[in-house]
């Protein structure tokens, strides 16, 4: 009996090596979670025997369990780099043919042949889908989606509106608006330009020119022209050639007191270049504070609401999960907000390799929530949770193991000079 006792010690002293040096081997895998070997002694009476007399019949390995604390966090250069600051774990679906979740707490991602986000072992990161401003529309596991990087900012926005706050200067000479030339620069007395976008997305350039009018005080009138070609204002006062122009009325303190039309409107712009010929741009100064001081013309603001199409400039990455793609043609839009899980028993998780887990009957089903809610945690952009083995407490591990295994095979040694003691006898 003492030999099965003592070679149940070296079992689980071999045992508890084994996971020592399996911690130490992941010491920098990224998301590791480092394990215990947990044991648990033997022992049996029959039912008429006396547990005060008995003596036990060895060790057994219990159980190998995983410790979750959190791991230290290394910063990178990589955006899709990320780690979790917090109890949550990544999810990810393990494979295209394969709809089974798995989770993960390494955030090692990249981006493959097709634009999806995945892990070095080609599971996709799943997000939450979003609604323009980044909110969620839905928080279930079953509503998840893969994360694809877009590489074009969809289709092009038409400009329909143009801002403008300029300070037109109450010093300038009258003139007479029915001279106006665009050609002559004496016949205008300030002018400034802003690119448009029409339904293609192709740029245009729109200028304006400035006139202060001789025959009533404080007014002035804007002449519009895209692409050198004159612009008539809906609605608006006829002048040089016919052209139809909108006034800007200011009072003597040059405070702005009103358009003419109120909200000035281009007439179709009839581009055609196949884009839609019946597109119009509206001005609006009333909401920019135009003034008419003494002083320079200036341009305080300028501004259009339209946009040609982008390619994707890059991504960020919020604390809060959510994932903005940026692009070159000045927009940003979000795709998407990391989809995180939390279990009422980590511990019960199975282990997949490559850093994943799945869940058990043990761990309990899924908990899905977004970051910077409950005890879900941070997502932290361009970082990667380092593995949480402590190598100076798994080296002295490993001399205690060493030496519990010495001293079994030791016990066997005793036992076995005794055994020939015995045979010895005559």
């Amino acid at each position: 009996m003492s030999f099965n006792t003592a070679l149940s010690g070296m079992n689980a002293a071999q045992s508890d090596l084994n996971v020592t040096s399996n911690n130490i081997a992941n010491v920098n895998t990224a998301g590791f979670k480092f394990s215990r070997a947990e044991f648990g002694d033997i022992f049996a009476t029959s039912s008429l025997g006396s547990s005060r007399t008995a003596i036990g019949s060895g060790v057994l390995l219990a159980n190998v369990s995983q410790q979750f604390s959190q791991g230290n966090l290394e910063f990178t250069a990589n955006t899709l780099d990320m780690a979790i600051s917090g109890d949550g774990f990544f999810v990810l679906n393990a494979s295209v043919d394969n709809a089974n979740q798995i989770f993960s707490r390494a955030g090692e991602f990249g981006v493959d042949s097709t634009g999806f986000v995945v892990n070095n072992s080609g599971a996709r990161l799943q997000v939450f889908p979003v609604n323009t401003d980044g909110t969620v529309t839905t928080t279930s596991l079953s509503g998840t989606i893969d994360l694809q990087l877009p590489q074009t900012a969809g289709a092009p926005s038409p400009t329909t509106e143009l801002d403008l706050g300029i300070n037109l200067p109450a010093t300038a000479p009258g003139l007479n608006v029915n001279n106006f030339d665009p050609t002559v620069a004496t016949s205008f007395t300030r002018s400034t330009s802003a690119s448009i976008f029409d339904s293609l997305g192709e740029s245009h350039i729109m200028t304006i020119y400035y006139v202060k009018d001789a025959a009533v005080s404080n007014s002035w009138a804007a002449y519009y022209y895209v692409d050198g070609n004159p612009v008539d204002i809906t609605g608006g006062t006829a002048g040089a050639g016919g052209q139809l122009f909108n006034r800007i009325n200011f009072n003597d303190s040059g405070a702005f007191v009103n358009t003419v039309p109120a909200s000035p409107s281009t007439a179709p712009l009839g581009f055609t270049n196949g884009s839609d010929p019946t597109q119009t741009v509206n001005i609006d100064y009333a909401n920019n504070e135009p003034t008419q001081f003494a002083s320079a013309f200036t341009v305080n603001s300028l501004d259009q609401d339209g946009f040609s199409i982008g390619r994707l400039a890059g991504i960020e990455i919020s604390e809060t999960g959510v994932i903005r793609a940026n692009f070159t043609n000045g927009q940003s839009d979000a795709i998407g907000k990391i989809a995180l899980a939390r279990f009422a028993n980590v511990q019960g998780l199975a282990q997949l390799g490559n850093n994943s887990w799945s869940d058990t009957i043990d761990s309990g089903e899924p908990l899905a929530g977004e970051a910077l809610t409950g005890s879900f945690g941070q997502v932290r952009s361009g970082a990667i949770e380092s593995s949480n083995v402590d190598l100076t407490g798994e080296l002295v591990n490993l001399i205690t193991s060493q030496r519990n295994f010495q001293a079994n095979a030791r016990t066997i040694e005793t036992n076995n000079t005794i055994t020939e003691t015995v045979i010895q006898i005559r």
